[in-house]
């Protein structure tokens, strides 16, 4: 019988993202080590698209590598960034039970540069639409000091609370909306949520962060077990945190403050691969409400295989990648630019793999191409970049388990050092 996943509660956590199905062996090695909940089985809708896979194969893929290296304890399963009821119901039905809401088509990011007339005007809008029902929102927060701990103490101003309820009133309107789909769709069925408002042009303050997570609270949002504020600094796709340490810590424990207080429920990093800088502060700052999100750099390790053992085939998917990127790029935040990449030299053989897998211009061009690669991308003989990759891990899959699992025991072993 395969083993199911199952919700993980206020316990640390760290996902694992999958994109080509093959790499959970290495991710449970590592896993073995250290005392995080895992999620196996993670991959958001848009990344089933470009990978062209189900959930029930992302689901199956998790699943049957568990079941055939005999693991029997509790593991999750994470839906990720689902933006619409139809995404929660494939995915539900699929046996998915940890469930990641992502509101970002509805967050206003104008509302920084609005000045307070016109946040009036805005609130007003909100307010016809009915994105507070009935509720007298205003009175609950203006007037009141609300003691986060004993550190930190926050109060609203006018200014403040429409600035937050403009930027993120409708995407709190429709985090409930999906919650409370999320909730009929699994009956009875054990599940958790995760809220993810990292999508965002500038840092989630601590007043917006209260805001965020008093309105769930407020509105009734079930399980919530997770939220993903937008913290200070950079969280590029593959590479490492970019940002001052010190305000990042001082921001970091006002966050976990809040999630305390509105929760409790975990701060869950975003863009989490790679970010060694930030792991032992992480760590260190928020013991168990915590849940770290990776997804690329799984895909990274493999093509690490591929460029060990095929050279040939990596260089050609170098080349095709190079002519996607000004494309492929513009779904990402990422700092790389296309002189960047034009100045890389031309794969040949081992000697420029770190160029491509361990250096930041080289990393976030196979990271935003991955789609593009694995869909429509053919070698000079016509056939599928995602066939002859999938191949040669098959192959090589002692390889593959070691540099995944060298990957994230660093990872993990970060994590811990705090």
């Amino acid at each position: 019988m395969l083993t199911k996943p199952t919700v993980l509660g206020l316990k640390k956590s760290f996902g694992y993202g999958d994109r080509l199905g093959l790499a959970t062996p290495g991710h449970l090695a590592a896993s073995n080590k250290f005392d995080f909940a895992p999620i196996f089985a993670q991959q958001s809708i848009r990344e089933m698209s470009r990978t062209e896979r189900t959930p029930e194969e992302v689901m199956a893929a998790a699943a049957n590598a568990l079941t055939q290296s005999g693991f029997r304890d509790a593991w999750g399963a994470d839906a990720d960034h689902l933006k619409t009821p139809q995404d929660a119901d494939r995915t539900a039905a699929a046996g998915f039970c940890f469930f990641t809401i992502d509101p970002s088509e509805f967050v206003s990011n104008q509302a920084d540069r609005m000045n307070l007339t016109e946040l009036e005007t805005a609130v007003k809008q909100l307010e016809t639409n009915r994105i507070f029902g009935e509720r007298s929102w205003r009175e609950f927060y203006l007037d009141r000091e609300f003691e986060v701990s004993e550190r930190l103490r926050l109060r609203f101003t006018k200014e403040h609370l429409y600035r937050a309820a403009v930027k993120y009133g409708r995407s709190i309107h429709h985090s409930e909306v999906m919650g409370k789909h999320i909730a009929k769709v699994n009956g009875s069925r054990p599940f958790e949520i995760e809220v993810s408002v990292d999508e965002t042009d500038s840092p989630t303050s601590p007043l917006e962060h209260l805001f965020f997570g008093m309105e769930l609270k407020q509105r009734g949002v079930r399980n919530v077990v997770s939220l993903a504020p937008r913290f200070v600094g950079e969280f590029e796709k593959g590479i490492d945190y970019k940002g001052d340490l010190r305000r990042f810590e001082e921001s970091l424990r006002e966050h976990l403050a809040i999630a305390r207080f509105c929760g409790p429920y975990k701060l869950s990093v975003h863009s989490g691969s790679d970010k060694f800088s930030i792991y032992p502060i992480v760590g260190r700052v928020c013991g168990d409400l915590l849940h770290v999100k990776t997804a690329g750099t799984s895909y990274l390790e493999a093509l690490r295989v591929v460029a060990r053992k095929v050279p040939s085939l990596f260089a050609e998917i170098i080349a095709f990648a190079r002519d996607r990127f000004e494309t492929d790029r513009k779904s990402y935040h990422i700092s790389t630019t296309s002189q960047q990449i034009a100045g890389l030299p031309a794969f040949k053989s081992s000697a420029e793999e770190p160029i491509y897998l361990d250096e930041i211009p080289g990393r976030q061009l196979l990271h935003v191409t991955f789609g593009s690669v694995l869909t429509i991308g053919k070698d000079a003989k016509g056939r599928k970049f995602k066939n002859s990759i999938l191949e040669t891990l098959n192959a090589h899959g002692d390889l593959h388990q070691q540099f995944v699992e060298q990957h994230f025991t660093k990872h993990l072993s970060l994590l811990n050092k705090g």
